[in-house]
């Protein structure tokens, strides 16, 4: 797990590390976590994109910073009804806000495997969270290229 930053190596270990009967329920304690948007991307839902593989609405916005190491910061919006989507978002958010883009382009593309769910949750579902994470570093690429 070298190229995962280390508060995700934390989270990935934090879910093998429990029995496999309760990671769902640590998935649905992440879900309540998922931070609320700011303001002022509160009122503007034209700035986000949709992660359409996901089951339930997902938009996310991605911010690259212009200061050393490109650190990037992360927006989920997803409703409460949703808690497996909003859950994915909040260990994406959780690990990866604020790290640098480098770091964040590193990170494996099956790391949401890496949580143990693949059989407590439908591939419709994993599939959503590997999605997530695809959109995520295509918008670093695309912002550090403009």
């Amino acid at each position: 797990m070298s190229t995962i930053p280390a508060e995700l190596a934390e989270i990935i270990e934090e879910f093998t590390e429990v029995p496999e009967a309760d990671r769902l329920e640590l998935l649905l304690e992440y879900s309540r976590e998922l931070p609320e948007l700011p303001e002022r991307l509160a009122e503007h839902p034209e700035l986000f994109e949709q992660v359409v593989e996901c089951q339930s609405p997902l938009f996310l916005v991605v911010e690259v910073s212009a200061a050393d190491a490109n650190p990037v910061s992360l927006f989920f919006s997803a409703p409460p009804e949703a808690p497996t989507t909003r859950g994915f978002a909040s260990v994406l958010a959780a690990g990866l806000d604020g790290k640098g883009a480098a770091a964040i382009l590193a990170v494996p593309e099956d790391m949401p495997q890496q949580l143990g769910l693949t059989r407590a949750l439908s591939p419709l579902r994993m599939r959503g969270m590997t999605a997530m994470l695809g959109r995520i570093k295509r918008q670093i690429a695309e912002q550090l290229a403009a």
